[in-house]
């Protein structure tokens, strides 16, 4: 029994930030670097030692848990997508040092910011020089000839100064003073030469994140007949964010914050959804603060509602990226919070469903969601949710008088989704439950996995007989002791099973346990923030906060439709070997009534006794407990099972292997967000898939041939070296007869294939069409536009499993260039599959087998053989069709739809990065 009362504070985290802080920058600026050309960029890959001491260092600022969630939080994008970052001016003249050591570090744990910055008070400074007085209407600097030719100077000096500071530090970077962005005059008789930009050109940021250099660029921007014009840097800013969509946007500032105009404290975070009006409305928040606010709102309000906005100094850049608490201010969208009293005009359908997926005493039968609802309309009960019904949480009032004449409210149910959790909504309740009490006790199992999280947000605890009282705002010992006794005699009645374990102040005869509502799926990739702001006094410097878990004991139920083949037989081995999933459903004609076993076993050693049965599309929506579908089923098969559970409101995920979904797909999480059951096409290594993945309900599963073929292809085509303009690639399949299914057919008769090499589909296969329109997509991406069209040409070998892809790709390289050596076009390759630990690049000239290849999860890639004429490069892959080329790729779209890490589950060799499985 242990007894604790904390005493808030944070000087912890002051102590030791700076101690890492100092490290970190020791460690980078003490590195010896080797020189190199400057006007040669090849992508530098962070050393692996260095990385890990880098990312300890970090433990000291953040536990590891949350240092670890935002590593594979920003590594799951691609480069372009992780951080916008627009540096002031001042931030350059006065700190360049911290700056560069900063960003360096970003890019020694292999992250790629893209930075923006300004030059103003450098500008202000050589104006008065020439004596020029800098004029500005509405807060716009008014442009003209002679100012304008000093901006460009400036932006010159600042940039290149930025640039060989970070390359003093071994940090590839690359100056682009202009390009980017395209312009029309603001109004040209307002402001003169100012600009508003109606253009981004991608291809120079691309190509330098692709040399693996920070692109770093100055705002100014150019009209289509040529003429320079000046942009604001933050508005040049938000306009790449609104096309690059990145997770962060980062205002770098020599205050390291936004602060309250009256209290003087610095914001911790800003929820815009909830708080963005009556924010707007305050009388201090006025001219430039008010502009700004608004510009961040309209920003976010165009992206994803997982970007968010950071402000922070250079000096604490790490320590906001890479823990929970932050250090400057966080702008976020949020979502809105209602608060009701009794059950009277909420939607007790959708509380129903959310109690039924979520609530962990009704999952193990304690309660019922009728009954638990009943007790509900007895009581003075508080519900607090959002508006689509992903969190509620529940707080009676006291039943009556204590002996010491003071009453504590209960929590006595806080459940959430997944969803609320991602974005942050579960914080935004705790937010709205401490305004609206001072005081406040709850009850949670001692072995609760959001133990952490809940011991951050209480003033003191008592653990006994396996539960765990928590409440905070309690400051009378008197009342403690009480709260105490009373949690002790219900803890241990319940244990000894005499009653159910009690609310403290509510009846004995409470049915459900008030704790914290589990879910099978983990933590993954957003975490939670302080307390957000309020009109009144806001405290900055708060302790750190660890992540609100979602994991539980119980694994998450998966339903195989079409389970007799062989992929399905695959993708059921690797679900009975994953830790957080477990098969609850098999359905497949032929082995109705026979009981699921695995290789080597017999039919009574299967401890589940899953037996098969023949599920039909009506019958899915009936098995509510199942959280993923699996479609196993031939093309044009699975469109009514989609559509039943598409009518009864499933929140299943559904992930479908046939070709049937996979031309539909979204490539933005808006249109994710606008349409939440669009499809999303599930190859996590290429198109920013991962970021789209995470939540997603509707997963189309690539092709196998598609798969290795894009894997093939998608570094030459993002380098912009095959193009819609020139010839497009052909692809020479050979397949074993696995993929043909176990349908007898000549193209898996061992007779027919015996000492032979069958060709089909000579032309348009469904894989020739899909890897035309993804590279098409990638293509898009890139710039270069257009449609691309691959020829492909399947054939079956007398193997079993397993597939190799000979790709000839002519390069488009200009009239008198070349592509460059192999070993260049190789470095594309490494650059792009780094962090992928399914794909391996083989070394230069060695050819990937399919022998080497069956049996395994990932791809690999080699060959690398550039024509005499250096304008053909044939480059060879091959991967297990039943692994990655199915069911390894399910498992890892069905990891991080469920917000666990993306390998779980999977065999992978610890030396995979891009290098070898």
């Amino acid at each position: 029994m242990i007894l604790r009362t904390i005493v808030r504070g944070s000087a912890v985290v002051r102590r030791g930030a700076p101690a890492s802080r100092v490290a970190l920058a020791s460690l980078i600026s003490n590195r010896s670097f080797s020189s190199s050309s400057p006007t040669h960029y090849q992508r530098s890959l962070p050393d692996s030692s260095e990385k890990e001491t880098i990312v300890k260092l970090l433990y000291n600022i953040g536990s590891r848990k949350e240092v670890e969630q935002y590593l594979r939080h920003f590594s799951s994008v691609e480069s372009h997508q992780f951080a916008v970052i627009k540096v002031g001016g001042a931030v350059i003249s006065d700190d360049l040092h911290t700056l560069a050591s900063s960003l360096t570090f970003l890019n020694r744990v292999g992250l790629y910011p893209i930075v923006v910055h300004g030059a103003g008070p450098q500008l202000n400074v050589l104006l008065e020089k020439a004596g020029v007085v800098p004029d500005y209407i509405d807060g716009i600097r008014i442009t003209d000839e002679r100012t304008l030719a000093v901006a460009r100077r400036v932006f010159q000096e600042e940039n290149l100064k930025l640039v060989e500071a970070l390359e003093a530090l071994g940090t590839r970077a690359r100056p682009i003073n202009g390009g980017v962005f395209t312009a029309e005059y603001l109004d040209k008789d307002k402001y003169k030469l100012v600009g508003k930009i109606t253009h981004v050109n991608r291809a120079l940021i691309e190509s330098s994140l692709s040399a693996g250099a920070l692109p770093i660029l100055t705002s100014l921007a150019e009209t289509v007949d040529g003429q320079i014009l000046n942009v604001n840097a933050d508005v040049a800013a938000g306009e790449l964010a609104s096309v690059l969509e990145p997770l962060k946007i980062v205002y770098l500032n020599e205050k390291g914050g936004l602060f309250h105009g009256e209290t003087k404290e610095k914001i911790d975070v800003i929820n815009l959804d909830e708080e963005y009006d009556a924010l707007m409305k305050e009388p201090w928040v006025k001219y430039g603060t008010k502009l700004k606010i608004r510009e961040i709102h309209d920003l976010l309000m165009r992206l994803p509602r997982t970007s968010s906005v950071s402000i922070i100094s250079a000096e604490h850049l790490h320590k906001e990226l890479f823990t929970h608490s932050g250090a400057g201010t966080l702008i976020r969208r949020g979502h809105k919070i209602f608060k009701h009293s009794g059950l009277g005009s909420l939607d007790r359908d959708r509380i129903r469903i959310l109690m039924t997926e979520q609530d962990p005493d009704v999952a193990s039968g304690a309660t019922s969601v009728a009954s638990y609802l009943k007790t509900l309309e007895s009581e003075t009960v508080s519900l607090y949710g959002d508006s689509g019904y992903e969190i509620l949480a529940v707080v009676k009032a006291p039943t009556g008088e204590s002996a010491s004449g003071y009453n504590v409210p209960f929590l006595d149910k806080f459940i959430s989704t997944k969803t609320a959790l991602l974005n942050n909504v579960t914080d935004n309740v705790w937010t709205s439950l401490k305004k609206d009490h001072s005081q406040l006790a709850w009850v949670v199992n001692s072995s609760d996995a959001n133990q952490a999280w809940y011991f951050e947000r209480a003033h003191g605890s008592y653990s006994d007989s396996g539960k765990t009282l928590f409440w905070y705002g309690v400051e009378d010992l008197d009342v403690v002791k009480e709260l105490v006794a009373k949690f002790v005699a219900n803890a241990r009645a319940a244990a000894a099973g005499t009653v159910p374990i009690s609310k403290l102040n509510v009846k004995d005869s409470s049915e459900s346990s008030a704790s914290i509502g589990s879910q099978t799926r983990s933590y993954s990739t957003k975490a939670l923030r302080t307390p957000a702001f309020r009109a009144t006094a806001i405290k900055s410097g708060s302790s750190s906060r660890r992540a609100y878990s979602t994991s539980s004991a119980a694994p998450t139920k998966v339903g195989i439709i079409g389970a007799r083949g062989y992929t399905g037989r695959e993708l059921m081995a690797l679900i009975d070997g994953h830790p957080d999933l477990t098969i609850s459903h098999v359905s497949s004609r032929e082995l109705v009534g026979k009981p699921l076993v695995f290789e080597g076993q017999q039919p009574d050693a299967d401890s589940r006794n899953v037996i098969y049965s023949n599920l039909s599309p009506a019958d899915l929506p009936k098995h509510d407990d199942v959280k993923v579908w699996v479609l196993a089923l031939p093309n044009g098969v699975s469109r009514p099972y989609v559509e039943q559970l598409d009518a009864s409101g499933s929140k299943a995920v559904i992930v479908d292997l046939s070709a049937d979904h996979r031309f539909v797909c979204v490539d933005t999480k808006a249109a994710l967000a606008e349409s939440p059951k669009s499809w999303v096409y599930g190859l996590p290594e290429l198109y920013g898939s991962r970021h789209l993945l995470q939540g997603a309900l509707r997963i189309s599963n690539p092709g196998c041939y598609a798969t290795g073929s894009q894997v093939a292809l998608a570094p030459l085509v993002k380098a912009g070296l095959v193009r819609s303009s020139y010839c497009g690639p052909t692809v020479f399949g050979v397949s074993g007869y696995s993929g043909a299914g176990t349908t007898p057919s000549p193209k898996n008769d061992i007779k027919v294939l015996s000492d032979n090499l069958l060709p089909y589909a000579l032309t348009d296969h469904i894989h020739e069409r899909e890897i035309s329109h993804q590279l098409t997509r990638l293509s898009g991406q890139t710039g270069s536009g257009g449609a691309i069209s691959a020829a492909f040409v399947p054939h079956v070998g007398q193997f079993f499993r397993g597939i190799s892809l000979t790709v000839s790709a002519p390069l488009f390289v200009g009239e008198d260039g070349t592509a460059g050596s192999a070993a260049e076009l190789r470095a594309l390759y490494r650059q792009m599959y780094t962090g992928d630990r399914l794909i391996r690049v083989l070394p230069e000239g060695v050819i990937p087998e399919v022998k080497a290849i069956s049996g395994k999860h990932g791809v690999e890639v080699g060959g690398f053989k550039l024509h005499s004429g250096g304008k053909r490069v044939v480059v060879v892959a091959t991967i297990d069709n039943l692994l990655k080329g199915a069911a390894t790729q399910a498992v890892q779209n069905i990891n991080l739809a469920l917000g666990l890490d993306e390998y779980t589950g999977i065999p992978v060799d610890p030396a995979a990065d891009g290098e070898s499985i």
